[in-house]
């Protein structure tokens, strides 16, 4: 398998965490392990995944009917009775992403299901515009030449910087950056660094938001961490892949064709899925676990993957009074989700304008983040689109209320979009709206400050017990689906070790920041003025 195709990319500072030596394939050493994964997204199909090529019966119980989690793909129906995929709205496969990949190649080699996009503009209020196009790859110059040709940072703003102060943002090491500035919030810390205030709504505020938390609620250690891997930590580049089709068409259905196939040296064990089944509670038996659902049913297992959202992992846990011991239970108790998000998806009756990007990022545009022209990407948006002359567009706003609000305020924010989208998009505003969903969804990690060090890890107190998921510790530099993706394979690993059984190579950006210069003034303490 070539590099390319591999999904390691082009770093040759990126760090590799090599695979421990054991069994390929335990089927062949006694009765295969039987592992139960609770959660069918990222991280627990990396989980079942990393076990199953090791010969382990893994069966993996996801509560929706569908596989990918919030990166999941499914059907609806619009008023005329067209089929159309659905999703709950844009993600960017970056090329540091380097564990998701070794995901997907498993059933996609070459990767050729993803496509990469030229750009990925950002427009604020004023109508200043950044752009990733053309950027260099190398840290710093990437960063330095995004800041300096952008319209809303100037020679001028670098220079009135507070050098010191901005240190740890240039020089981060992880996860020592969490016990510098997780006690802070980003839009401080941007505020006391004299960051230029055109630039925080532009750049970070936007960057913050696909969190799905605003600056304010953010910590600035994770605001430091997103720096570092997407600009100062690595080489790869800021544009992204997207999916050529809908989610289940380009991702999911293909990976478990490949896990569900019959056994093949590559993947001796095997995989057994149970869609539309929530776990209602693990017990403890012996040395392994007795798993309850909602159907009735009870599943033994010699260890057990908990890989479910945030909700879902504090409910089972809650609902589940033999697993672990009080201090573990009381930070899975202490978990908490970000803000509600909605997506907002139409099909309308025309095309936008021919020179529109596929994606916008939008800054100072309350409620609006992001607006997508998902038929310049995705296949089946493009076939309506082309059936029909219309264009298929997505409004994101993250961060949009503390709960779901009432279906008055959601209302509301759906003419707000609407009238956001004809504003920026004028020609949008004369079109008809041949179909249209609101999704409103609550379910994504909270990253605000001090959350890092109560989070629960990877382990539990039970050594068959393990956790995973973009909510779950880890101190390694990732974070989105690449986060959920590193803890599912290292979940995998952690198991497979008990077992002499050989673990899965993982590779991540450099966990602290390239220049040694950088990395002496930041450690050193800040003068008094």
């Amino acid at each position: 398998m070539t590099v390319a195709s591999s999904g390691y990319g082009r770093d040759r500072r990126r760090v590799r965490y090599p695979a421990t030596p054991g069994h390929r394939d335990l089927s062949r050493h006694g009765s295969p392990p039987r592992v139960v994964v609770v959660g069918a997204g990222i991280a627990g199909l990396a989980a079942a995944t990393g076990l199953a090529e090791r010969g382990c019966h893994v069966e993996v119980v996801e509560r929706e009917r569908y596989l990918g989690g919030r990166v999941g793909g499914w059907s609806e129906r619009l008023a005329d009775d067209t089929v159309v995929g659905m999703n709950r709205g844009f993600h960017a496969f970056f090329a540091q992403y380097y564990n998701l990949r070794k995901l997907l190649v498993r059933s996609d080699p070459q990767l050729g299901r993803l496509h990469r996009l030229e750009d990925y503009p950002l427009v604020d209020a004023c109508g200043r515009r950044d752009t990733f196009r053309g950027l260099p790859r190398t840290p710093p110059w990437n960063a330095l030449a995004f800041a300096l040709r952008s319209p809303t940072f100037r020679l001028r703003d670098l220079v009135r910087m507070d050098a010191r102060a901005a240190a740890p943002l240039a020089a981060v090491s992880v996860p020592e950056i969490y016990a510098r500035l997780d006690h802070l919030d980003a839009e401080t810390f941007l505020r006391d660094i004299n960051f230029p205030e055109a630039a925080r709504h532009l750049a970070f505020e936007v960057f913050s938001r696909s969190f799905f938390i605003e600056p304010g609620r953010m910590s600035a250690a994770e605001l430091a961490t997103m720096f570092h891997i997407y600009f100062l930590g690595s080489s790869e580049g800021l544009v992204f892949d997207v999916a050529r089709d809908n989610f289940d068409i380009s991702l999911w259905t293909p990976l478990a064709e490949y896990l569900t196939a019959p056994s093949t040296p590559r993947l001796p064990g095997s995989v057994l899925f149970h869609l539309g089944v929530s776990v209602d509670r693990i017990d403890t038996e012996g040395d392994g676990f007795r798993l309850a659902d909602d159907t009735g049913a009870t599943t033994r297992a010699d260890a057990v993957v908990l890989a479910a959202d945030i909700a879902g992992l504090r409910r089972i846990v809650a609902a589940s009074p033999t697993l672990g011991d009080a201090e573990w239970r009381a930070r899975v108790a202490a978990l908490a989700s970000a803000p509600a998000f909605a997506v907002h998806r139409l099909w309308l009756d025309r095309p936008v304008r021919a020179e529109r990007a596929c994606f916008l990022g939008a800054g100072g545009s309350a409620p609006l983040d992001n607006i997508s022209v998902l038929d310049r990407y995705e296949q089946q948006a493009a076939n309506w689109a082309g059936a029909t002359g219309g264009s298929v567009v997505e409004l994101h706003a993250y961060a949009v209320a503390d709960t779901t609000p009432p279906p008055l305020a959601r209302a509301e924010l759906r003419n707000r979009l609407l009238a956001r989208l004809h504003s920026m998009y004028p020609e949008t505003a004369a079109a008809k709206i041949v179909g249209e969903t609101m999704l409103w969804r609550q379910d994504c990690p909270r990253f605000s400050p001090g959350d890092f060090a109560a989070r629960p890890g990877i382990g539990t107190p039970h050594p068959r017990l393990v956790l995973a998921g973009d909510g779950i510790r880890v101190d390694l530099p990732v974070a989105l689906m690449e986060r959920a993706a590193t803890t599912g394979w290292i979940a995998a690993n952690t198991l497979l070790r008990q077992w002499d059984a050989a673990g899965h190579t993982l590779h991540t950006v450099p966990a602290r920041g390239r220049s040694a210069f950088l990395r002496t003034v930041a450690t050193r303490e800040r003068l008094p003025r």
